[in-house]
């Protein structure tokens, strides 16, 4: 009975940990462009994400009963684009880790501790592309994710938008990406634990829905 009791009382506070770190917090739009068709990639050109105007969204199921979702507030990245040539198209994009946000200040704490982002060890997140080319009507952009020293090649659908010329406050050109949704598994990168249920439901899935559009500005014509 003694260890009945106990093993109770430790499931108890398993899933109330569980239950703290992964609480329901702030949710974002679905990033999507109302009217405007997607175009294809044009010249050759290198561009600089605009930190004011880049979203990554992620969710998560937790204990099989609803969505979580949060959002990384800070990042930057460079492109560059050969409309002629896309294997010679690069992507580099970077995320600091901490500035997570779930909306829930005590859970993004836990995150950013060792056993999940580790932040003060590995500070950000960064994506290296190897290849872009050309699907249907889109784009698919594929290279390496690392997070916390661990790599995996992964591949991100994507749709380009623009060029657009902006004159109001001085002149520059941007263009938009807004990414298909992508799964990554947090276990491919020793990020949290894997604590299930007594019937093996996921306290908080492995797989991570994750959601990235960004507008970038016009830096140099390369030819």
């Amino acid at each position: 009975m003694l260890r009945l009791t106990v093993s109770a009382a430790t499931l108890t506070v398993a899933a109330v940990a569980s239950i703290v770190i992964f609480h329901p917090g702030k949710g974002w739009a679905e990033p999507r462009m109302a009217s405007n068709a997607a175009t294809s990639i044009q010249g050759k050109a290198r561009y600089a994400v605009d930190p004011m105007h880049c979203s990554v969204g992620f969710e998560i199921t937790h204990l099989g009963l609803s969505k979580v979702m949060g959002l990384f507030d800070e990042c930057s990245g460079t492109i560059h684009f050969d409309e002629k040539d896309l294997t010679k198209s690069t992507v580099e994009f970077t995320v600091k880790v901490s500035s997570i946000d779930t909306g829930v200040t005590a859970r993004d704490e836990h995150l950013k501790k060792a056993d999940f982002f580790d932040v003060e060890k590995y500070p950000e997140m960064k994506f290296v592309s190897k290849e872009v080319k050309r699907v249907g009507q889109g784009y698919v952009v594929i290279g390496d994710l690392t997070m916390k020293d661990k790599t995996k090649t992964i591949s991100i659908p994507f749709k380009h938008y623009g060029p657009l010329k902006l004159t109001i406050g001085g002149e520059e050109t941007r263009i938009g990406v807004i990414a298909d949704p992508i799964t990554v598994r947090r276990s491919d990168f020793g990020i949290g634990n894997q604590f299930k249920l007594p019937d093996g439901t996921e306290g908080a899935s492995d797989v991570v829905t994750v959601r990235l559009s960004f507008e970038a500005i016009l830096q140099k014509i390369e030819g």
